[in-house]
């Protein structure tokens, strides 16, 4: 297939081993790479040590190495990126988009959590920074999967951190200013990051940034009908058996049943799995528990 302008990625955050979830995570967003014809990163979401598990990140690149899911560049470490979210930060405190914020979850929970005006008890010597969201900022954007999603960002999230107090980057501008250095054209990923899309919005209005287009992959299930998680302490895949866990992902994914019938090793079964694969297969719904 004739190279594209498409540019996705997979960005685990490495608090755990790779699991069935995010494992169907990144087989999803490499084959809409794939179907494309265009390239697929990977990117290292290193920038909360305390909830970070020693060995994770290696761990999870050699899974994905063995299941044949390689990074067409090479493979960024958000972790030695905080020269970009500094730069970007200036830019939105220099605009008034952005301001240092006292206030502590404790402040906050008398307004159930959405910061609307700063309501500290005491000044801390480090405060951590807001992005400033405005009444009325509404964000809608069409993902191809959930359909149309819009969300009152000032009445459901309020102003939201960039930095944290202890001065750990937040998730939401990191993962902003990457995808635009990275020029991702298309951000595949869960469905559990689905609310956190319009944030990610109103941050790339605020830098001058383009927004990519969205899909958001159904969620892997537990028993319990929870999300299947590295938190939740989830079976790690088993990279010993990659052609039948890459199958099952396939059936996750509601694709063709027997197009990978005869797949004889990892790269066969990529090769027939690029050959067949259906977008519009892919279910709008969470998936049911996991079972394998």
């Amino acid at each position: 297939m004739a190279p594209s302008g498409y540019r996705g990625r997979f960005a685990p955050s490495p608090t755990g081993d790779l699991h069935f979830g995010s494992l169907l995570a990144a087989f999803g967003s490499w084959l809409l790479a794939r179907h494309a014809g265009g390239r697929w990163l990977v990117r290292v979401e290193d920038l909360d040590p305390p909830r970070e598990v020693a060995g994770a990140a290696r761990r999870q690149l050699d899974a994905l190495r063995a299941f044949g899911l390689e990074s067409d560049e090479e493979i960024v470490w958000q972790s030695r990126r905080s020269t970009l979210y500094e730069a970007a930060l200036v830019k939105l405190l220099q605009d008034g988009r952005a301001f240092y914020c006292h206030c502590s979850r404790t402040d906050l929970a008398t307004v159930a959590g959405v910061h609307r005006a700063c309501v500290a008890s005491r000044l801390r010597p480090d405060p951590a920074v807001r992005l400033r969201v405005d009444d009325g900022s509404v964000v809608a954007f069409d993902d191809a999967i959930a359909g149309r999603i819009e969300q009152d960002v000032a009445r459901e999230v309020g102003d939201f951190v960039l930095r944290r107090a202890d001065g750990f980057w937040a998730y939401q501008l990191a993962v902003v200013v990457d995808d635009a250095d990275q020029g991702i054209t298309d951000v595949v990923r869960g469905a559990d990051l689905l609310d956190s899309t319009p944030r990610q919005i109103l941050l790339q209005r605020a830098l001058g940034l383009p927004t990519p287009r969205y899909v958001h992959l159904p969620l892997v299930l537990g028993p319990d009908g929870r999300k299947l998680s590295k938190s939740d302490a989830a079976q790690p895949v088993d990279a010993a058996e990659p052609v039948a866990t890459l199958r099952a992902a396939w059936a996750r994914l509601r694709q063709a049943p027997d197009a990978l019938a005869d797949a004889r090793d990892v790269a066969h079964l990529l090769a027939r799995a690029v050959a067949s694969f259906d977008p519009t297969r892919i279910p709008r719904h969470d998936a049911g528990p996991h079972e394998m």
